[in-house]
C-alpha cells in the first residue's frame, strides 16, 4: 500500500486526529520558544558567543528531559495520560508568561535560564505522554505510518514555529529583550490551545491500563533508579529495540556536534554580524525542516522494501559521507544542503526507532522506556555540543571536527549492522 493510502487510513481515526492535533499545536509553540531562547543566548549582538556557551545553552534546552526522564516515566505509567496532556500545557503556558515578565524586567541570564528550565521540565512530561499514547489510537500494523506522521510532522511544526519566531523578531518585535519577552508570550498563548484539544478525548483512552502489581507512585519515586534499571533491562531483552536506540543515540551525539559547529561558523566565519548570522541559520533550519518532512514520505516506503534493520545503518552512513563531502567546502550553500540531508536521514532513524520501541515494548513499560529514549535523545545532543567545544576553534572552521563526525556516523552504522542480524532473526516480542 502506498504512503498516501496508509496515511489516509491512519487519519480516518478520530482519536488519532485529536492526538495528532495536540502534538502539532504544542510543537509549533515549542518552535517559537526555542527560537526565543536561541536568539537570546547565541545571537545577541551585545555579547560574544563561544562553543562552550553554546554547549551550556543546549544543556538548558535539552537536559531537563534527561534529568526528569526517570521520574516522568513513573507517573506516565500511573497517571491518566490524557490528563497529563490537559494539565501540563496550562502549567507550561503559565511559566512562559512568568518567564516573559522576567525577561522584560531585565533579569540576569541565570534567572532567565532557570525559568527556561522550568518550562522545559514541564514539557518533558507532555512529550513523553504523547509518545506513550500513540499505540492506543492506531492499530499495531499502522505504527510505522503513525510514527512517520506524528513526530515528524511535530518536528516540522517546530521548525515552522521557529520560522514564525524569526519573522516576528525581524519585522514586529525586534531583537532586544522586549522582543524575546513578546515571543515567550506568543508561545505561551499558542500552547494554551492544546488542553482544549486534548479534553475532546475520553479520559481513559490513552492508558495506562490498571496494573495492581505496580507499586504506589510515592514508593516508585523513592525507587526511581531501580525503575529506570527495570526499563533498561526490558529493552536489553528486546535487542532490536536496544539496537534502534543505539542508532538514534549515535545520530543525536553527532547532530549536537554539527549544530554547535554550524552556529559558530555562521556567527564568526561566514560573517561577524549577529543578525546576518541568524538569517543564515534560519535558512539552514528551513532546509533541515524540509528534510524532516521528506523523511515522513520516504521512510515508510523504504522500510517496507528494505526493512528497518537495513534502513537505519544506511541512513547513518549517508549522514557520515555526505556531511563530510558537503561541509568540507565550508561554503554556506553546502551547509544548507547538508541540513537537508541530516533532516531526511536523521529523522528516518528516529521514525524507525520510535516504531521498533512501540512495537516491541509492553505498554506497562512504555513510559519508562520513552523516558530512557528521551534521556538518550537529549543527553547525547548535549554531549555532542560538549564534544564540539573541545574540537572547534573560535571561528568554528575545523576539518578535524568534520572527520570525527563522519567517522562517528560510519562507526555507528557498522556497529548497528553487526548487532542487528542476531536481533532480526528473533521474533518481535510484544508481550512476555
Amino acid at each position: 500500500m502506498s504512503f498516501v493510502s496508509d496515511l489516509r487510513v491512519v487519519l480516518e481515526g478520530r482519536n488519532f486526529r485529536r492526538l495528532f492535533a495536540t502534538r502539532l499545536v504544542s510543537q509549533f509553540s515549542d518552535g517559537i520558544f526555542q527560537f526565543a531562547v536561541a536568539g537570546y543566548a547565541f545571537f545577541n549582538p551585545e555579547r560574544q558567543t563561544t562553543a562552550t556557551e553554546i554547549a551550556a545553552g543546549m544543556a538548558v534546552l535539552f537536559l531537563p528531559y534527561s534529568v526528569l526522564g526517570p521520574f516522568a516515566g513513573v507517573f506516565i505509567d500511573r497517571w491518566s495520560r490524557r490528563q497529563i496532556l490537559v494539565v501540563a500545557p496550562i502549567v507550561r503556558g503559565t511559566l512562559l508568561l512568568v518567564a516573559a515578565g522576567l525577561v522584560a524586567a531585565g533579569v540576569s541570564n541565570g534567572v532567565f535560564y532557570a525559568a527556561a528550565l522550568g518550562v522545559l521540565g514541564v514539557n518533558r512530561f507532555f512529550l513523553a505522554a504523547l509518545g506513550a499514547s500513540l499505540p492506543h489510537v492506531v492499530p499495531t500494523d499502522r505504527l510505522m505510518i503513525a510514527n512517520a506522521v506524528t513526530p515528524t510532522s511535530g518536528t516540522v511544526l517546530t521548525f515552522v514555529g521557529a520560522g514564525t519566531g524569526f519573522l516576528l523578531r525581524e519585522h514586529l518585535f525586534g531583537a532586544g529583550t522586549s522582543g524575546t519577552a513578546l515571543l515567550l508570550v506568543c508561545s505561551g498563548l499558542v500552547f494554551g490551545v492544546t488542553p482544549l484539544i486534548a479534553r475532546t478525548m475520553e479520559r481513559s483512552l490513552l492508558g495506562p491500563a490498571y496494573d495492581p502489581a505496580l507499586p504506589q507512585a510515592r514508593e516508585a519515586v523513592r525507587h526511581v533508579l531501580s525503575g529506570l534499571a527495570d526499563g533498561a533491562r526490558h529493552i536489553v531483552h528486546r535487542r532490536s529495540a536496544a539496537a534502534a536506540l543505539g542508532g538514534m543515540a549515535t545520530h543525536r551525539l553527532l547532530y549536537g556536534t554539527s549544530v554547535a559547529a554550524v552556529v559558530m561558523l555562521y556567527r564568526y566565519y561566514f560573517t561577524t554580524d549577529a543578525e546576518a548570522a541568524l538569517k543564515g541559520i534560519a535558512l539552514v533550519l528551513a532546509t533541515s525542516g524540509t528534510g524532516y518532512f521528506v523523511a515522513a514520505l520516504v521512510t515508510p516506503w523504504a522500510t517496507e522494501r528494505f526493512r528497518i534493520e537495513n534502513w537505519i545503518p544506511a541512513m547513518l552512513a549517508t549522514c557520515g559521507v555526505l556531511e563530510f563531502v558537503l561541509c568540507a567546502t565550508f561554503q554556506p550553500w553546502a551547509f544548507m544542503v547538508a541540513g537537508f540531508v541530516l533532516g531526511v536521514a536523521g529523522q528516518s532513524v528516529k521514525i524507525c526507532a520510535d516504531t521498533v520501541v512501540q512495537r516491541d515494548v509492553e505498554d506497562a513499560y512504555l513510559g519508562r522506556v520513552f523516558s530512557l529514549y528521551d534521556m538518550l535523545f537529549n543527553g547525547m545532543t548535549v554531549l555532542g555540543a560538549v564534544l564540539a567545544a573541545v574540537l572547534l576553534p573560535p571561528n568554528g572552521k575545523s576539518y578535524l571536527a568534520l572527520g570525527v563526525i563522519a567517522a562517528g556516523y560510519l562507526l555507528g552504522a557498522l556497529t548497528y549492522r553487526l548487532v542487528v542480524p542476531t536481533a532480526a532473526r528473533q521474533p518481535a516480542v510484544a508481550t512476555d
